[in-house]
């Protein structure tokens, strides 16, 4: 029961820091649809069964399946991750990355962002989303464009804070 009220909490906390992201982002409607499908049972059993605190639940779940049932079905209906993002080349018949809208990249950085807070707390510093980013495999999986975008804001983050690349995310409209 404990795990139960401890992910929900997670969530809606990581949910309420991505809606003022959103906000200051100037695209409030997606801050308020954000990670709605966390609280359906396909998702939000397996958080909670998984509950780590300090990471996603999804994680662990891994370990224990080999792959994230609810996991699949998050990035399967929130255009917010990139992995949403694939679809087949007709040319080269292969599963590749295709650009993101702006907005939904907009709610990416703020989703980004707010996770880090959620797991990291009192250790966050702005440093944390570009080091993760560039850490990890999104780089690579992600259509450059896309990318090179969501690297630039997560740069800015790191080196003039969030002011500054909340105005810049603003003022950025599609390709």
């Amino acid at each position: 029961m404990l795990h139960i009220i401890k992910h929900f909490n997670t969530v809606t906390r990581h949910r309420r820091i991505v809606f003022k992201h959103c906000v200051k982002a100037g695209i409030i409607y997606r801050g308020l649809m954000h990670d709605l499908s966390k609280y359906s049972p396909t998702e939000f059993i397996e958080g909670a069964r998984f509950y780590l605190g300090y990471k996603s639940p999804t994680e662990r779940e891994r370990e224990v399946y080999g792959y994230s049932k609810a996991w699949m079905h998050h990035k399967g209906r929130n255009r917010h991750h990139f992995e949403y993002w694939t679809d087949y080349n007709s040319t080269t018949k292969k599963l590749e990355p295709v650009k993101m809208p702006i907005i939904y990249v907009k709610e990416m950085f703020c989703d980004r962002v707010a996770a880090g807070k959620v797991y990291l707390g009192s250790k966050y510093t702005n440093d944390n989303p570009i080091n993760y980013f560039r850490q990890g495999r999104a780089p690579k999986s992600m259509h450059p464009e896309t990318a090179a975008l969501l690297e630039k804001w997560l740069l800015l983050l790191q080196q003039e804070g969030e002011k500054a690349v909340f105005k810049e995310i603003r003022r950025t409209k599609d390709y």
